[in-house]
């Protein structure tokens, strides 16, 4: 019986898409994963350390796509492990506080790094994270979904704490990355997207917890 449900577990996606979730510290990373994975938020996370993970399954026009989504820690001191996540991305949402004018001006930092280290075609999403702090706002809307379209990027404001968008975010992201697969425009081997062998196991492409540093366990926003 433990076997039967070892074996079904390992074929309950068709698509496995690699995302990182990358901007400055303290801009809700973490909150943004944790909420959209687990649909959790924590007040008191603390920085992440290095690099940890999550996974979550959605239906994609009838198909099953699992997203593995990294985050990255965003503390300029932790530059040099990121830079390895990376590769196999297909996907990447950069995030900043709206509150915070320094971590919007970082996006574009953060977008010179992918271009360096990521694959040309991944599919990038702008998040304008804390939308509840709308009292506080730093960053105008306009500016930031200008920004977007200038870059082609995707783009959504939400808020981690209320729950506001977070679905939509990863979904329109996922959605986007699904599209492309689908028009062959990625070469799945190459770029981390896998469709499931109906005839044998899942070929995980993509790093392994085993293979990676992963965080303390410790959160941020």
């Amino acid at each position: 019986m433990a076997d039967n449900m070892a074996e079904d577990y390992s074929y309950d996606y068709e698509y496995l898409f690699k995302i990182v979730l990358i901007g400055d510290s303290s801009v809700g990373k973490s909150n943004l994963l944790s909420r959209f994975t687990r649909d959790e938020f924590n007040l008191e996370s603390r920085a992440t350390i290095g690099v940890e993970f999550a996974t979550r399954t959605i239906d994609i026009d009838g198909k099953r796509v699992k997203a593995q989504i990294w985050d990255t820690a965003g503390q300029e001191r932790y530059r040099a492990i990121t830079a390895a996540y990376y590769r196999g991305a297909v996907g990447a949402l950069v995030v900043y506080d709206i509150s915070n004018s320094e971590s919007y001006e970082s996006v574009s930092r953060w977008l010179r790094e992918m271009k360096d280290h990521a694959d040309a075609n991944i599919i990038i999403e702008l998040v304008g994270n804390k939308s509840d702090l709308d009292h506080l706002r730093a960053v105008p809307t306009e500016e930031a979904k200008n920004f977007a379209t200038e870059n082609r990027l995707l783009f959504t404001e939400t808020s981690a704490l209320n729950a506001e968008n977070v679905e939509l975010s990863f979904h329109q992201l996922l959605k986007s990355i699904y599209e492309m697969v689908s028009k062959h425009r990625f070469d799945m081997d190459d770029y981390g997207a896998q469709k499931q062998s109906t005839s044998g196991p899942t070929i995980t492409l993509t790093p392994t917890p085993k293979d990676q540093k992963v965080s303390n366990g410790s959160n941020c926003c």
